[in-house]
């Protein structure tokens, strides 16, 4: 069935909605309030017009998973609300968000095929849907194009390799004893991306997590040994906060990042000429890795007007409210069909920049940034393990001896 215009949801908002109905909708506050709010001015409202729907944005300063675990506890959540897939899973597990499967089922203007499968995924239990992604993030390779042209270096490229990528990296650090291949975050947020590419994932058939499986060690190894070599840095260790920063200080030549860094380096190296491609592959396998970061709109399991609620979810995930956060560069929209976009195909390193992330939800071992129940305390063991190699605090061997015992605890075995 041919996907029907924003502007015809009116008709079946209104003949389907009989009398007045208050959604309230939480989310993040600081940027995302005047983003949210104008998009319902411009979009939400116009669409439920006569239908007795009414909105407000209800945004949250502080810590937003701590609000709405106690609101909902409490009962005075709001209708929608946002649902980072970090946590996403153990709020799922409480049974206080609303399972969404019936209403796609029903919809015209909304299904599951129109979504990225791998975000969809994030937020899919058993085959329930409890959460549709309002926009997404991938990690991709970005890269000071000056740098690797004093080099006389190619470029890193989508047909690059652990092998290629690192020969690379390693002829621009040799350049000058100041300069860096690859700004090296001691994170599993970064790092866990080449591990997916070797092979691993974070839990196994059992249900554990093994940092002795060989495809995390190779990862582990490759990853940290470029802190030895001086061919990477960690990003503190040149008074810098994050990748991003180093990256525009052209101390390093690449940072892996998502698309949130055009924005930092815009305003904080507007002359930078940077590019972007996706993660190199691992030789062996000859695939990718990579996580989605992605937050959904989630229902109230509790609201009173669900099927108004629905509604306005139909709304903020239509294809002209992601057309118009894409050409905004505000995210990178989570309807597969807008990889055709126009916007993608302009000569211009932001919307180059865009395409490669939103590309990289689909291309090789991509997972959910997200462990179960245990949120971010999961990847605190790796994050340890990866700055105490690094900074020549404990080998190879000995902080992953550690960090299993760490994690092991974390997890309760």
């Amino acid at each position: 069935m041919k996907r029907l215009s924003l502007a015809l949801l009116v008709v079946f908002l209104a003949a389907s909605v009989a009398g007045a109905q208050h959604i309230r909708i939480g989310g993040f506050g600081g940027n995302d309030t005047i983003i949210v709010e104008e998009m319902i001015e411009l979009f939400v409202r116009p669409a439920l017009e006569g239908t007795g729907i009414t909105v407000q944005y209800e945004p949250v300063a502080d810590d937003f998973q701590r609000y709405i675990i106690n609101a909902l506890s409490a009962g005075t959540a709001p209708d929608l609300f946002y649902m980072d897939v970090l946590w996403a899973g153990s709020l799922i597990q409480s049974g206080v968000v609303e399972p969404l499967n019936a209403y796609l089922e029903k919809s015209t203007v909304l299904k599951p095929e129109d979504i990225i499968p791998s975000l969809l995924d994030a937020f899919t239990v058993d085959g329930t849907i409890y959460g549709i992604p309002k926009d997404f993030n991938t990690l991709a390779v970005f890269y000071n194009k000056d740098l690797f042209d004093y080099a006389g270096v190619e470029y890193p490229n989508n047909e690059d390799t652990w092998d290629t990528f690192y020969a690379k990296l390693e002829q621009v650090a040799a350049i000058d004893p100041d300069i860096y291949g690859l700004a090296l975050q001691p994170e599993f947020a970064r790092f866990g991306a080449l591990a997916f590419a070797a092979g691993f994932t974070p839990f196994n058939a059992e249900g554990k997590s093994d940092l002795s499986d060989p495809a995390f060690v190779e990862a582990f190894k490759w990853y940290t040994g470029m802190a030895e070599t001086g061919v990477g840095v960690m990003p503190q260790d040149i008074s810098q906060g994050w990748g991003g920063g180093a990256l525009a200080s052209e101390q390093v030549a690449v940072a892996l990042e998502g698309a949130w860094i055009i924005g930092a380096l815009k305003s904080d190296a507007p002359n930078l000429q940077y590019g972007a491609c996706l993660m190199p592959k691992h030789p062996g396998t000859g695939q990718r890795g990579n996580f989605v970061y992605t937050v959904a709109w989630g229902m109230n399991a509790a609201s009173a007007h669900k099927e108004a609620a629905f509604q306005v979810l139909e709304i903020l995930t239509s294809p002209e409210v992601q057309q118009w956060v894409l050409e905004r560069g505000l995210a990178i929209p989570s309807r597969e069909a807008l990889a055709d976009n126009p916007y993608f195909q302009q000569d211009d390193p932001e919307a180059q920049a865009n395409y490669v992330v939103f590309l990289g939800a689909s291309d090789g071992n991509v997972l959910p940034f997200s462990f179960g129940s245990y949120g971010g305390d999961w990847t605190g063991p790796i994050d340890q393990a990866l700055s105490a190699v690094m900074s020549k605090q404990a080998t190879v061997e000995e902080a992953l001896q550690e960090a299993q015992q760490r994690l092991d605890a974390v997890m309760g075995r």
